[in-house]
C-alpha cells in the first residue's frame, strides 16, 4: 500500500423537506418583500466528513417561486423577471466551499439566471452533522449572500412619484440546507 491513503468521497444530497431557500428584496425602498422557492434540488460531494474543498450543485425550479400573492408571483415568472418558460431553472454550479475559521465557510460558484451566469460567494455556517433517529446521517448549513438582480438580466422596474425604484436592485439570499448522506 503506497504512504498516502487515497480519500473517499462522501456525496450527499439536499433533503427538501427540511430545507429552505429564501430571497428577499425592498420594495418602494420602505419595506421587504420575502419570497422562496418550493422546488429545488443540490448535490454535495466532500473527501471523508470534512466539507473542505467540498463540491456542490444546486437546481431552483424557476416556477415554484411564492411570495405569498399569486400576482406578484405571476410577474415574477414573466419575461419581466425570470422568463420561467424559456429558463425553467436557476442553476450553481461549480461550487467550492472553503473554511475561512471555526464553522464559517464562504462558497464560490457559477449562478445562471435567465441565461445569465456569474461567479458569486456566499456566506456558509456549518450547523454540524448528527444521526438521526432513523439511522441517517444529516449536516445543517445556513447560507446567505447578496446579489445585484440586474446583474443577471432582472431588470424591470418602474419609478415612485418621489422618484424611487419600486424595487431594489439588491436581493438578499438566505438558505437554511439539511443534507442526506448518501
Amino acid at each position: 500500500m503506497s504512504a498516502t491513503a487515497s480519500l473517499t468521497t462522501t456525496k450527499w444530497a439536499i433533503d427538501p423537506s427540511h430545507t429552505e431557500v429564501h430571497f428577499k428584496v425592498k420594495h418602494l425602498v420602505i419595506a421587504t418583500v420575502t419570497g422562496s422557492f418550493k422546488s429545488f434540488s443540490g448535490t454535495v460531494e466532500s473527501e471523508e466528513d470534512n466539507f473542505e474543498n467540498a463540491k456542490i450543485e444546486f437546481k431552483i425550479d424557476t416556477n415554484s417561486i411564492d411570495t405569498g400573492n399569486t400576482d406578484r408571483d405571476g410577474h415574477l415568472k414573466s419575461d419581466d423577471f425570470f422568463a420561467a418558460e424559456k429558463h425553467p431553472e436557476l442553476t450553481f454550479t461549480n461550487g467550492l466551499l472553503k473554511k475561512t475559521s471555526g464553522d464559517d465557510f464562504s462558497l464560490t460558484g457559477i449562478l445562471s439566471i435567465k441565461g445569465v451566469s456569474k461567479e458569486v460567494t456566499l456566506v456558509v455556517e456549518y450547523g454540524g452533522t448528527v444521526v438521526d433517529p432513523w439511522g441517517n446521517t444529516k449536516a445543517g448549513f445556513e447560507i446567505n449572500g447578496k446579489i445585484n438582480r440586474k446583474d443577471f438580466g432582472l431588470t424591470w422596474n418602474a419609478l415612485t412619484e418621489a422618484g424611487g425604484m419600486v424595487v431594489s436592485e439588491e436581493v438578499k439570499l438566505h438558505i437554511n440546507a439539511e443534507l442526506a448522506k448518501a
